[in-house]
């Protein structure tokens, strides 16, 4: 069985107010319940302590059945307990990678060279690399081994400035994740509704605007894996 890559943060505080944040638990759950049943699924972080859940996330352990089951499932939880970090694995094993989101990302993910690294070895060698809400900022550093920008030349989603607004979290992210794919030379695009799914892709990149988006990633990505591994077999049966 193929296998997939998690990426969550290990970041819990939030601007200069030092607000609780961490990983978006159903960003993780979602995901993870579409992908478990055909790939091997490992889950990194960018430390090997216990990954915080953004308190704000765990409103949906209340009111969403997967996600409270996913929280109690002890296996799951164990895992987020005691992480992988990004130096215990080849990138070579994975057929994609998942970056999810949170906004603790946006200071642990743009700057972690393993995390580059990992993704350009997948991406090179042919694999699917996605990303959710703010998992992109995971994304704005990797650079190909021709020197391009991975997003380079992608139409990408991702958490909104619009979205970060409404919520009223625009004055303490350390920067747009929006204006940074930007920067990148991508299009970005978005739901006509705030905070309602939207998934982009592009090539072997997929990307998720919000929460409500990662259920629709995971199918996205099956959905490209079953296609490159179709491909191949009838690359070898040709030769």
């Amino acid at each position: 069985m193929d296998k997939i890559l998690i990426v969550v943060t290990n970041y819990s505080a939030l601007g200069e107010r030092g607000k609780k944040t961490g990983l978006w638990l159903r960003e993780l759950t979602d995901f993870y319940h579409e992908v478990r049943g055909f790939f091997d699924v490992d889950i990194i972080s960018t430390a090997p302590k216990r990954v915080p859940l953004d308190p704000r996330s765990l409103l949906e352990v209340l009111t969403n059945k997967k996600t409270r089951a996913y929280y109690m499932n002890d296996e799951l939880m164990d895992r987020l307990k005691n992480p992988l970090t990004p130096e215990e694995v080849d990138g070579h094993d994975y057929a994609a990678i998942y970056f999810t989101g949170g906004h603790g990302t946006m200071y642990d993910f743009p700057g972690n060279i393993h995390l580059q690294e990992l993704t350009k070895t997948i991406y090179e060698k042919g694999g699917i690399v996605s990303a959710v809400c703010h998992g992109p900022c995971g994304l704005l550093n990797v650079r190909l081994s021709d020197g391009r920008y991975l997003l380079s030349g992608h139409v990408v989603t991702g958490f909104s400035n619009q979205e970060e607004k409404l919520i009223g979290m625009f004055k303490d992210i350390p920067y747009s994740l929006e204006e940074s794919m930007g920067e990148r030379g991508t299009l970005f695009k978005q739901a006509a509704l705030p905070f309602t799914s939207c998934v982009v892709l592009s090539g072997r990149l997929i990307t998720g605007q919000n929460p409500a988006s990662a259920r629709g990633v995971a199918l996205k990505v099956i959905e490209q894996c079953r296609e490159l591994e179709n491909r191949e077999f009838e690359y070898r049966m040709e030769a």
